[in-house]
């Protein structure tokens, strides 16, 4: 009887082989398969983590981009403001320059209406212009030199051509009906020539 104690009640190594194969009664789950699962929960912990931080990064990101366009919308609009006060600043510069020119014109509409002496307001109206010249040069603008020149559409404006009065001006500006001007190498009116044919 002794002997029958020893043995064992039925179990073999095989029957735990089997064991370890046959699913769980509670789950219905191999062994094996939940292995498996602990390594897919531990896989998708993983990639849960990782896609918070791309969210993280992704709202990182998207807020720079939002400082970054707050930045330049500001900075365009500082830089426009700026720009428009130049341009006040610069044509106020060039008004006040022009004052004086406008008060010896009055001082000559005065003396015009005082003075008999022709040769006097004739000086006047002749010093006023040069003065008006001179500011002009000042702020940047050359009178365009246009007559016995060979005919330029950069700078000339045809409005009619004649027979030259001399073949040597052929094709070349006879005649100037209206200056032009040039501002810092940029033309602001053209001369409006005739032209010899």
């Amino acid at each position: 009887m002794e002997e029958k104690d020893k043995q064992p009640t039925g179990e073999t190594a095989g029957d735990e082989q089997e064991k370890t194969k046959q699913p769980d009664q509670k789950t219905g789950e191999t062994p094996s398969a939940r292995t498996k699962k602990k390594k897919n929960s531990s896989g998708s912990h993983q990639k849960d983590k990782e896609i918070e931080e791309l969210g993280n990064k992704l709202i990182e990101l998207n807020d720079k981009y939002l400082r970054l366009s707050a930045e330049f919308d500001n900075y365009r609009k500082r830089t426009l403001k700026e720009k428009m006060e130049l341009t006040r600043a610069g044509g106020e510069s060039v008004l006040s320059n022009l004052l004086p020119v406008v008060d010896n014109l009055e001082r000559a509409l005065d003396s015009v209406r005082q003075s008999s002496d022709i040769k006097g307001v004739k000086d006047g109206i002749e010093l006023i212009h040069q003065h008006f010249l001179e500011f002009l040069k000042k702020n940047g603008i050359q009178e365009i030199d246009c007559l016995n020149q060979e005919f330029d559409s950069d700078f000339h404006d045809a409005i009619t051509k004649i027979p030259a009065p001399e073949p040597k001006l052929k094709g070349k500006v006879v005649d100037v009906i209206q200056k032009g001007y040039i501002l810092h190498d940029r033309v602001i009116r053209y001369a409006r020539v005739v032209v010899g044919d």
